[in-house]
């Protein structure tokens, strides 16, 4: 068993969501306010109660002319100090488009979200305005419908230039998650693979070393006949995000570990 020393600690995943295949992902009228939705009334693990009077303001912003190497770990870096619970950066034909959509965790943020209006990340100056939240679930759609692996797609560790195929690579019964939610919980992962018998004990949620997310996970199946099965999973969707699995190692996911908050 590798160190489980590296996970993002309680509170669920909020998105109100259902996890559904890519192709069969409906939007909710109203998810972030829903009362029945599954993630609780308020949504996004902002721990404040709903209340019927307030504004049903979408917390969202749009940004534009970002770095084209720029990762999602970027973006809460830029928003330091502020709960983002989403990030989508969108693409258009398989490559980066310079745009992306912020998500979060209460409405009142995205006041102070647009008091970051062009200032600088890296070199490049970043637009920051408001947006409706029809915007950010269009991308959504259409983000999810992308074809993925341009030129600008990074490769996960361990996997072979050469192949194009996730079906080739070993199975060693340990796959490794990315492009999940930043508030996701080990609870939202063993519920995503509800059909294997999973704990806690389980699942890996990687952090970096002050304790933010990196939005990848390791899980512990009980075989690699397990894994195998498990990879129909593969982009299927947790909360806002599409989910891409890679058949991974025990040493993947330990160098993983040693590198989070202990």
């Amino acid at each position: 068993m590798f160190s489980r020393g590296a996970m993002l600690g309680g509170g669920g995943m909020s998105e109100g969501y259902e996890v559904s295949s890519k192709r069969q992902r409906m939007i909710d009228p109203d998810p972030y306010f829903s009362g029945t939705s599954a993630f609780g009334p308020y949504g996004y693990g902002s721990g404040m109660p709903y209340l019927a009077n307030q504004p049903r303001s979408f917390p969202v912003v749009r940004l534009r002319g970002l770095p084209f190497n720029c990762s999602d770990n970027d973006v809460c870096e830029f928003f330091a100090g502020l709960d983002v619970v989403d990030v989508l950066l969108v693409h258009k034909q398989g490559r980066f488009s310079g745009e992306g959509f912020v998500v979060f965790g209460a409405p009142m943020q995205v006041d102070f979200a647009l008091q970051r209006d062009r200032q600088n990340m890296g070199r490049r100056y970043i637009e920051v305005f408001r947006c409706k939240k029809q915007d950010y679930y269009n991308a959504i759609a259409a983000e999810v419908n992308e074809p993925k692996g341009g030129d600008d797609a990074a490769p996960p560790s361990g996997y072979s230039k050469g192949s194009s195929d996730k079906d080739h690579m070993e199975h060693t019964g340990i796959l490794k998650l990315r492009g999940l939610p930043f508030s996701v919980s080990k609870r939202d992962i063993i519920e995503f693979f509800t059909d294997y018998d999973l704990s806690e004990t389980n699942v890996h949620i990687v952090s970096h070393s002050d304790g933010r997310a990196t939005g990848e996970a390791f899980v512990e199946f009980s075989n690699d006949t397990d894994s195998k099965a498990a990879m129909s999973k593969d982009k299927m969707m947790i909360g806002t995000r599409y989910v891409e699995l890679f058949p991974s190692t025990r040493e993947e996911a330990s160098r993983a570990a040693s590198r989070s908050r202990h």
